[in-house]
């Protein structure tokens, strides 16, 4: 008989209108790394947040045992204390707060009441160390990058000693060093004893790392598997529950004319230095192609569209023409009046309003569509919602559901809809699929290759090249605020693009 540490037996989670757990079963050995995938909405973050106390007992069907011992959890104090630790995909750190309060937040070293900083400090940094970081622990979350702040949810989980550690996505913005990193972390804390649950979309990663795998589709449960018996196109026929004959649907794309041209463009340091965040780019686009951006974390890639797009704080100089003419783009209602959107990489910060309906999040940008005599009409407001849900297929209870109840592939989806909405004649798209399963990401690919059917100028910034190479017809590699390349993705390979965005000449 397996010696498992912990066995969740037919959990059932019902929200209105949803059965986000149907009878899952789901059993993890002790000291492995357990990979857990599925599409966004199979219900992965549903079952950890059962598991961490989130969702309390009562509230679910089905029981939880650790070594063997029924846990009944009412609270996320109680699953932390039974040794289980769990990063979320959306961040849980306080930014005005420094690296080392972080860390220990709620259970701060000390005696009587004071706070022993010292012992803080030093406990932080030698946790930092182990994650390979160089970073100062007394420094403000905010004023660390995304990457960084996710290294962060890791030192704070291992601060924990958690002998259970789950993790959502941990990669989704991590660098390919950081990535390296952090699986090193996962293999030298498998020696030492410590169970992991890894979820992630990305099937490398997954062959990488884990152990065996477990896959979820519609709240099912569909099976576990060790992973020297399966493979990826196994395990994406069995999360999407049906065959994907190819990754990326590439198509021959004939570019039109220059729709967009970026001339000298610099774009300074918002703190007020004369540093350049963006170093003369100058790059054109044509109608009816995909130009992606590849580099590295910190390359500029998303200071150069949100500048483009009127979105950045700090001064820039240089030249923009559209269709030939040239315009002042000061801030993003400029540029969607000259026919741009962008999605960007935040969606939680810039892309939606939270609190608000699906429908309300996909007008956003387009009120003059909807609007008679600058009334809103609900017909034309849920019609056009409507259309757009089902394109995307998104999954959503209903059109009023708050955007901060869906998942965050279908929050994504709900993004790319205010934009498809305003009918671009050019899209940026900052990471795209990032945290979007791979069925949910194939649906993106065919949606991008339509809108450059009609015409639309695509821009994609992409952190996994192999999307930069499936799906670019053109591909520029910027490093430290420069353009460093361009390149015909027939010329392109991985090595290329990784010698440019590492500083190569």
């Amino acid at each position: 008989m397996e010696q498992y540490i912990l066995e969740m037996k037919n959990i059932t989670k019902e929200f209105p209108g949803v059965k986000a757990l149907d009878n899952v079963t789901f059993s993890v050995r002790k000291g492995e790394i357990h990979a857990l995938c599925g599409e966004n909405g199979a219900g992965k973050s549903t079952l950890m947040k059962v598991l961490g106390g989130v969702y309390p007992y009562g509230t679910y069907k089905g029981d939880i045992y650790i070594d063997n011992e029924v846990m009944k959890f009412q609270n996320v104090k109680q699953s932390e204390n039974a040794g289980i630790s769990i990063i979320y995909q959306e961040f849980a750190l306080v930014k005005e707060l420094d690296v080392g309060e972080n860390v220990y937040l709620g259970k701060l070293p000390g005696k009587a009441g004071i706070v022993d900083w010292d012992m803080l400090y030093y406990e932080t940094s030698k946790f930092l160390k182990e994650l390979g970081m160089d970073i100062n622990p007394h420094t403000k979350i905010k004023d660390l990058g995304v990457g960084q702040q996710q290294l962060v949810e890791v030192a704070k989980a291992l601060s924990k000693n958690a002998k259970i550690l789950v993790l959502d996505e941990p990669s989704a913005a991590l660098t390919e060093s950081e990535v390296q990193t952090l699986m090193g972390i996962l293999r030298e804390l498998k020696k030492k004893g410590v169970t992991c649950i890894y979820i992630s979309h990305k099937l490398g990663e997954v062959f990488d790392i884990a152990d065996r795998v477990t896959i979820l589709r519609d709240g099912k449960s569909i099976g576990t598997f060790d992973i020297k018996d399966i493979n990826e196109d196994k395990v994406i026929s069995l999360m999407v529950g049906r065959e994907l004959t190819e990754r990326f649907p590439r198509e021959e794309h004939t570019a039109g004319e220059v729709v967009m041209e970026v001339r000298g463009l610099n774009v300074y340091d918002p703190e007020g230095t004369d540093s350049l965040v963006i170093n003369n780019a100058s790059f054109q686009i044509r109608k009816g192609e995909i130009l992606g951006i590849a580099g590295l974390m910190g390359a500029g890639r998303t200071e150069l569209v949100t500048s483009i797009f009127g979105g950045y704080a700090g001064k820039k100089s240089g030249e923009i023409f559209i269709d030939g003419r040239k315009v002042e783009i000061n801030k993003p209602a400029d540029a969607i009046k000259n026919g741009l959107g962008l999605v960007s990489e935040d969606r939680k910060r810039y892309g939606l309003i939270l609190q608000q309906s699906v429908t309300t999040n996909t007008t956003l940008a387009s009120i003059d569509k909807i609007c008679d005599w600058g009334v809103i009409n609900s017909n034309k407001e849920y019609l056009n919602t409507s259309n757009y849900v089902k394109e995307l297929r998104i999954k959503t209870p209903n059109l009023r559901t708050k955007v901060n109840n869906l998942s965050g592939g279908n929050q994504q989806k709900v993004v790319l809809a205010k934009w498809l909405m305003t009918k671009p004649k050019i899209l940026f798209l900052d990471e795209p699929t990032r945290g979007i399963d791979v069925g949910a990401k194939f649906e993106i690919y065919n949606i991008m290759n339509e809108l450059v059917r009609q015409g639309v100028a695509i821009v994609m910034i992409s952190s996994e090249l192999p999307e930069i190479l499936g799906m670019s017809d053109r591909i520029l590699v910027m490093c430290e605020g420069s353009i460093k390349a361009e390149f015909n993705y027939r010329d392109a390979t991985q090595e290329k693009i990784m010698y440019y965005a590492t500083g190569g000449h």
